[in-house]
């Protein structure tokens, strides 16, 4: 069952950071776990390295993935997550500064279930980033 959490996968600490702070701002209370990169994500997720003890029926209500990241990309954890059984079904919202056709094209042919480009101006990425939390949090159904 899920219990609300959000997962963040970022390595952009200030970009986070600004997410967090937008959610609370528009009243989103769940829990967010953020992740600085996609091995970290990864390892959450499936219950591995230092994170072998965690319940993995404990699943995110959403995951937030950032496409550019160290270690692993978002688009290897993406295909990791679509891939298994077990995790196909969690939402999961790309939120990255890549515009390019390619980046697109590959995460929707993966399953990604949206794909939001960061916007640059400051209010204009408050503004989104509180709407996406919105969306899927509050109003999006989710199977179960």
């Amino acid at each position: 069952m899920r219990e609300g959490k959000i997962i963040l996968v970022d390595d952009n600490l200030r970009d986070a950071d600004l997410m967090i702070r937008a959610f609370r701002k528009s009243g989103l209370a769940n829990d967010i776990i953020h992740l600085k990169d996609g091995q970290q994500a990864l390892d959450y997720i499936f219950t591995e390295g230092e994170y072998e003890t965690r319940d993995f029926n404990d699943l995110p209500k959403t995951i937030l993935l950032d496409l550019k990241m160290p270690r692993v990309t978002g688009i290897e954890v993406l295909m990791k997550l679509k891939g298994d059984e077990r995790t196909k079904d969690i939402p999961v919202v790309i939120i990255t500064s890549s515009k390019e056709d390619p980046d697109i094209k590959t995460c929707y042919s993966l399953g990604v279930n949206s794909y939001v480009v960061k916007p640059v101006e400051f209010d204009a990425f408050f503004k989104a980033i509180s709407q996406v939390g919105l969306y899927w949090l509050l109003i999006n159904q989710p199977p179960v």
